[in-house]
């Protein structure tokens, strides 16, 4: 366990951004060259990119819980105790109930619109007023910890046209009218095109999100403690399922387009800034992470319980952390567990889907290539303990030893 942060060494502002609905696979940064994204990838320059974040919930509720904690023992109450100036900034109201704030934190709604056609100015997008909401906290210099959740990429894709266009070639379909966000399935009768065009409106979102991020660290000092990190992916159709409601149970099983989000942790001090560490990370470790470099000390887990956060403090310092050796995840229509190695599917038996996949990692990125037939061992392995996350909790799943095959 790496040191805790002493008062001294504590960074004066603490930047906590969580966004909903961002898959990693979008962002250049993870290799989408094809997308814009210049802000999030000079995040990623002055920090660590997390290359594999992994959400073990598709329930966004439960992953903001597990980053940031909840009631008195949450980053929020901690920055409280602490004397913090501590505010919270997000268009979804439920996600705040959720984390519980404590009394004396400045709490800012920022209600999305759908509107019936695309903004004319970034300005005026779900984003564009967020974000604005946000630099106008952060203009405050006082010692802050301030938590932006964006949840909008699920409620509207109202980015303005010019930057809808600026993905489109010659031969392109149109993009689609309106702003809504589907949620439809995907089957062979699907007009391809159709996804074509709405990818290429999703990365105009995620474009415009950029340049949202990108005005509100213009505004701050560069000495800033900066955690970003996805909360649930974005279903694009690679599985046959486009898009997904904003604030509900997803309709796919857990493929890494729901559950493989992007994260960046930057320090103030600059350590460690534009390195990559490939190991399976959760939000939770994320949550302990900041936690410690705050110092408001290392988070409290023993025993059974420790599978739920552990700090990656000693990345900055000697590059050395445990690595996990799996990541769990449950959701409403199929279970799944990831290892370094692997990623095992299993639908519930309610699903039409009822074979187990499996997947090489890190290899097959977009999980294409199913190998099941081929490595039954493997898919006896981690099929028996995932039926342990819903025969005896969460802990036995992310306890039981694997063999070295599966690890």
């Amino acid at each position: 366990m790496p040191p805790t942060a002493d008062s001294s060494q504590a960074p004066s502002t603490i930047l906590v951004i969580t966004i909903d609905r961002l898959p990693a696979w979008i962002l250049p940064a993870w290799g989408a060259t094809w997308v814009a994204a210049p802000a999030t990838d000079a995040i990623a320059a002055r920090g660590i990119v997390l290359d594999r974040l992994l959400t073990p919930s598709v329930d966004p509720h439960t992953t903001v819980c597990q980053l940031l904690g909840q009631g008195g023992d949450s980053l929020l109450a901690r920055a409280v105790e602490a004397t913090w100036r501590v505010a919270v900034i997000s268009d979804q109201p439920a996600i705040v109930e959720a984390v519980g704030p404590p009394a004396g934190v400045a709490v800012t709604i920022i209600a999305p619109v759908i509107p019936p056609e695309p903004e004319a100015a970034d300005s005026t997008t779900n984003l564009g007023r967020l974000f604005t909401a946000a630099a106008q906290v952060l203009a405050d210099r006082r010692p802050t910890f301030v938590w932006i959740h964006v949840g909008c990429l699920g409620a509207a894709w109202d980015a303005p046209n010019e930057l809808r266009d600026s993905y489109l070639d010659p031969d392109d379909p149109p993009p689609p009218p309106g702003c809504r966000v589907p949620n439809v399935p995907v089957g062979a009768a699907t007009d391809p095109d159709v996804l074509v065009a709405l990818r290429h409106v999703f990365a105009a979102q995620v474009t415009l999100l950029d340049r949202c991020l990108g005005r509100l660290m213009a505004t701050q000092s560069g000495s800033e403690l900066i955690c970003v990190a996805g909360v649930r992916g974005m279903p694009l159709g690679l599985h046959g399922w486009m898009g997904g409601p904003s604030d509900g149970p997803e309709q796919c099983l857990p493929y890494g387009e729901s559950i493989h989000v992007p994260g960046m942790l930057v320090d103030p001090a600059g350590r460690m800034a534009a390195q990559r560490y490939g190991g399976l990370i959760t939000p939770a470790d994320l949550g302990a992470t900041v936690r410690e470099l705050a110092g408001w000390g290392p988070t409290e887990t023993s025993g059974d319980e420790a599978w739920r956060g552990q700090s990656l403090a000693g990345l900055l310092a000697t590059w050395q952390i445990p690595r996990r050796d799996r990541i769990v995840i449950r959701g409403p229509v199929g279970n799944a567990i990831v290892t370094p190695a692997w990623h095992c599917i299993a639908a519930h038996p309610s699903h039409p889907h009822e074979q187990t996949l499996l997947f090489a990692k890190p290899d097959d990125f977009f999980e294409k290539a199913n190998v099941a037939d081929r490595c039954r061992y493997v898919v006896e392995e981690l099929a028996g303990v995932m039926r342990l996350a819903g025969e005896t909790g969460a802990g036995g799943a992310w306890q039981t030893p694997l063999s070295e095959a599966v690890r």
